[in-house]
């Protein structure tokens, strides 16, 4: 395995007037400071974090995983970074505050 961690940070923009999406979220603007704080602790030869597309995670986002736990978190700001970064990347502590709530998620896409 290259990588021990790979965090994905959803960076989807729809069109405006259509449903939200986590670009709008500030996307890119996680991406960048995962990876800064990752490279600031020294992680990046072991952790990569990069964009992706949508997740289908919408209504929670901006949305983040991390795998290979899977574990995604939801309504994450440019404030959250550095927490998970040190709880979750460099400690294993799952951020629960920030855990997706995949029953809410259910509800809201009826």
């Amino acid at each position: 395995m290259l990588y021990t961690k790979h965090l994905f940070i959803c960076t989807n923009q729809r069109p405006e007037g259509s449903r939200v999406s986590c670009g709008e979220g500030h996307g890119l603007a996680l991406v960048a400071a995962f990876k800064k704080a990752i490279k600031d602790k020294g992680l990046n030869t072991e952790i990569r974090a990069q964009k992706t597309g949508c997740m289908e995670t919408c209504e929670l986002g901006p949305s983040v995983v991390v795998y290979p736990e899977g574990v995604f978190y939801g309504h994450v700001q440019v404030e959250d970074v550095e927490e998970i970064v040190s709880e979750h990347l460099e400690n294993n502590r799952v951020v629960e505050r920030l855990v997706m709530d995949f029953d809410l998620l259910r509800a809201l896409k009826k």
